[in-house]
Parts: structure tokens; C-alpha cells; sequence
């Protein structure tokens, strides 16, 4: 018959090798995994930048086209007339303006000394 070695004498042995061992292999398992993730981000972020630049340049030629379209129209349909300049109307200016209203954090606010 064989001897019998109790379980915990085999991890007493065992648990140092396994330390040495593991701790590098998972160490670069965990290195690996940040390195990824970041070129990932990175990738997004570059792909984003992208897509802001090319709905950028899309706004930009809608809205020369638009420019265009209007010159267009307005050189057929020829000069526009003289309007009879009519005075201004004077407005008091309290009056023609509503006040504006501005959220400010107070500092200590609802505290009581």
C-alpha cells in the first residue's frame, strides 16, 4: 500500500510553484487585456472624430447648396424694389426686453450656522 500524504502537505508543496508560475501568466493575461481595451478606445474615438468631420463637411455643402439655390432664384426673379424706409419704432428699453434669469449654485446652500 501505497502512503497516504494528507491533502494540505500537497498544497503547502504545491501553492509556492503555483505562485511563481501563475502570478507572470496572469499578470500578462491582465497586460494583454488593458492593451486591448485601450486601442479599442482609441479606435472608437478616432472613428467618432470621423464621422463628426464627415457630417461637418455634409452641413457645409447643404448649406452652400442652399446658398446657391437662393441666388439662383433671386437672379430670376430679378431686382428687388425699393422699399419706403418708415421711421423705426421707438421702444423704451425696459420694456422690449425680458430679464433674464441666471441658475447660480450658492455656496453653502441650505446650511444653517
Amino acid at each position: 500500500m501505497p502512503p497516504v500524504v494528507p491533502p494540505f502537505l500537497i498544497g503547502l508543496i504545491v501553492a509556492p510553484l503555483a505562485k511563481r508560475l501563475l502570478k507572470p501568466l496572469v499578470r500578462g493575461v491582465v497586460k494583454t487585456s488593458v492593451g486591448i481595451a485601450m486601442e479599442v478606445k482609441k479606435a472608437a474615438h478616432e472613428a467618432g472624430e470621423g464621422i463628426h468631420d464627415l457630417a461637418a463637411e455634409v452641413a457645409a455643402d447643404m448649406v452652400a447648396a442652399q446658398i446657391t439655390s437662393d441666388e439662383y432664384h433671386r437672379a430670376a426673379e430679378g431686382p428687388v424694389p425699393h422699399k419706403e424706409k418708415t421711421e423705426p419704432v421707438h421702444r423704451v428699453e425696459h420694456e422690449s426686453r425680458a430679464p433674464k434669469i441666471r441658475a447660480t449654485a450658492t455656496v453653502g446652500a441650505g446650511k444653517t450656522p
